[in-house]
């Protein structure tokens, strides 16, 4: 078949798309990292037998994530390459968003902000350890959870009025430009009576705000309109309402792909194609 794989090994999950060789996707695997070696090997495992493949139907295995470079030599005797992360996490958004041109922002354990744009390459402009290894950590010790299904799950129950100051606490009337119900400070209001889920739907605001902030400026850096939001903590439910404030503030238009989870693997996969020719 000349399926490509393409491997995103990151801090806390590997994610793993099979490649046709016109570049279209056949499948996608995400499985939670322990160490990165096991998470590599029980992943590749898992997905030639969940596609009914075979070793001989892999043409080549492309790694990239922080994960890789704990990986030496090839896996199980196929051809494997190594793709740069930051590389793969353009090429992957722009692919997933068919966008020319955009800021993307990988959202996985941390958060890396580039800029890419087809034809001229990917390049990284900072990085913030703001992300989903925040949100896990400080769930972990404030609700005794860490894994985002059970954080996902406790927040939809939460009221960010017991946890969160904002800006109609504190002025009787805001500037045009912002919205009285703006969060002035995370954690600044914080009831003593909060409940758990009150905690863990601050703590996600906390995160993507924090983000969204980086965002106006990584933009302005850029002089550019465009971000598209990839990595793991895009799952998040509450995603599309925090940006959507940010996109009414400051008139970014942010493009959530589908399988954005994936977006580092698949550009993984396609960059090697696109070395040989193939696309």
């Amino acid at each position: 078949m000349d399926v490509i794989l393409g491997i995103d090994i990151g801090g806390s999950a590997t994610k793993i798309v099979g490649l046709r060789p016109d570049g279209s996707v056949l499948s996608m695997l995400r499985v939670r990292a322990e160490d990165q070696a096991t998470s590599l090997y029980g992943a590749f495992g898992n997905y030639l037998t969940s596609n009914r493949l075979r070793l001989q139907d892999v043409k080549r295995v492309v790694l990239t994530g922080v994960g890789a470079s704990y990986v030496d030599g090839d896996i199980y005797d196929l051809p494997t390459r190594k793709v740069d992360e930051f590389l793969s996490s353009g090429t992957g958004a722009l692919a997933l968003s068919g966008q020319s041109s955009a800021v993307v922002v990988t959202m996985g354990t941390g958060t890396a902000f580039l800029w890419a744009e087809r034809g001229k390459g990917v390049r990284h402009l900072c990085g913030s350890g703001i992300g989903g290894g925040t949100l896990g950590g400080l769930c972990s010790k404030l609700v005794g959870m860490e894994r985002f299904g059970q954080i996902k799950k406790l927040a939809e129950g939460g009221d960010l009025n017991h946890v969160d100051l904002t800006i109609k606490d504190i002025a009787k009337s805001a500037a045009a430009s912002l919205d009285p119900d703006m969060t002035a400070a995370n954690f600044g209001n914080l009831a003593e009576d909060a409940s758990p889920a009150d905690l863990a739907a601050g703590v996600i605001n906390l995160v993507l705000q924090a983000i969204g902030t980086m965002t106006v400026l990584a933009c302005q850096c850029c002089k550019t309109q465009t971000v598209v939001l990839t990595g793991s903590v895009t799952t998040l439910p509450q995603v599309r309402t925090n940006f959507a404030t940010f996109e009414k503030l400051y008139g970014i238009r942010y493009i959530l792909p589908e399988n954005a989870t994936f977006a580092t693997a698949i550009g993984a996969g396609l960059s090697s194609l696109k070395t040989e020719g193939a696309l």
